[in-house]
């Protein structure tokens, strides 16, 4: 049996009547960028979130680049998120000149240990970039609470965590990138909401800051021609926009299916003892967009796994403080230990909502298999 790490063409299928009528519709009435179909998916994201402004753009990491501009994270500027994540969610910081200054990440979630923010803020701290991996969102209470108490800025890494909500302390649910003074989300096709191609998109529910992300991912023009900032051309394509529309309206659906594909592996794979699967941690509603496991002897068991033709990732094989591109930051290993120990034991296997149970069986027993022979 063939296990894909990931196929967008089952869904494709089973939603194609749709998803073709939507694309066919941007191509009839040539609104091509910024029309129709961006501005209903920025109001149906704002419905679905509860977020009071949102602003499509080309990518996620546009998305953060331009959130990391408006904020004020550049020229020598400090900004306290994780070493474990993907590369856009510091090159952001990077590329505008300021400092990523990294904490080591909680076990037992892969966020960032808020724990240790505090420790590392300066007079030159301007702001917080937490990041919500995998299957739940970071500590947003603390997070807020040490936001509040230095006066700084929140930029909420939601790219991976559409869906996911945050109730903490509080009488209610929060969505991810709803909390912070910016959120912003990636619609890669891997993603719980994915689209065909790039796209990304930034939400707010500050009125001044939502007005700037709209100047901002058009050149910087407040009117055509008109340029107040030197800004971006990032806007979120229109065809993906149509296609993103069609699958928003099946989200909750998807959230429910990853989260019984996730149910699946767990109930399989608790009895190894070579295996830890993560827990959720604070009063929250999960979303399992990746299905990670710590595993002993990870690399053999990635091996074994891709001979019996089982897709798996790694999230993440380098920790960034080790990356070549940030060695002008002066980490060397040993540095972040937990996130250090986690890129080693990390791997990520297949889930989406239309991975059989058949499938995930075969998974088991093939993982099963490389430790019991």
């Amino acid at each position: 049996m063939k296990v894909n790490f990931f196929d967008s063409t089952r869904e494709y299928h089973k939603r194609k009547a749709e998803i073709d009528a939507a694309i066919q519709n941007v191509i009839e009435t040539g609104q091509f960028i910024l029309g129709s179909h961006v501005k209903s998916l920025e109001e149906e994201v704002c419905h679905f979130t509860g977020a009071k402004y949102a602003v499509g753009v080309a990518s996620g990491t546009d998305a953060l680049v331009i959130a990391s501009d408006i904020l004020g994270f550049r020229d020598g500027a400090e900004v306290i998120t994780s070493p474990f994540t993907f590369l856009a969610s510091t090159s952001c910081l990077a590329k505008h000149g300021a400092k990523p200054v990294f904490v080591d990440i909680d076990e037992d979630t892969f966020n960032i240990n808020e724990n240790l923010i505090e420790e590392k803020i300066t007079d030159k701290t301007k702001g917080i970039l937490p990041i919500h991996l995998f299957s739940q969102m970071c500590n947003m209470d603390k997070i807020m609470e040490i936001a509040k108490n230095h006066d700084l800025k929140v930029l909420e890494d939601a790219a991976e965590a559409f869906g996911m909500r945050w109730k903490g302390n509080g009488s209610q649910y929060t969505h991810s990138g709803a909390v912070g003074d910016y959120g912003i989300f990636s619609f890669f096709p891997t993603k719980t909401l994915g689209g065909y191609g790039d796209g990304g998109m930034i939400i707010t529910n500050n009125e001044e800051l939502y007005n700037l992300a709209k100047i901002y991912r058009v050149h910087g023009a407040s009117k055509k021609y008109h340029y107040d900032y030197i800004g971006y051309n990032s806007r979120l394509d229109s065809i993906q926009a149509a296609i993103i529309r069609v699958k928003l309206k099946y989200m909750n659906e998807a959230i429910e299916k990853r989260a019984q594909v996730a149910a699946w592996y767990k109930e399989r794979l608790e009895t190894l003892s070579e295996i830890t699967i993560p827990g959720i941690k604070g009063n929250q509603k999960e979303v399992y967009y990746v299905f990670n496991i710590l595993a002993e002897d990870r690399d053999g068991l990635a091996e074994h796994l891709k001979k019996n033709e089982i897709g798996t990732s790694i999230y993440y094989p380098v920790p960034l403080h080790l990356q070549k591109c940030f060695s002008y930051l002066g980490h060397k290993k040993g540095d972040f230990p937990v996130t250090e120990k986690m890129c080693e034991r990390v791997l990520a296997l297949p889930i989406y909502p239309e991975i059989t149970e058949d499938e995930v069986d075969y998974v088991c027993n093939k993982i099963k298999e490389f430790y019991r022979g």
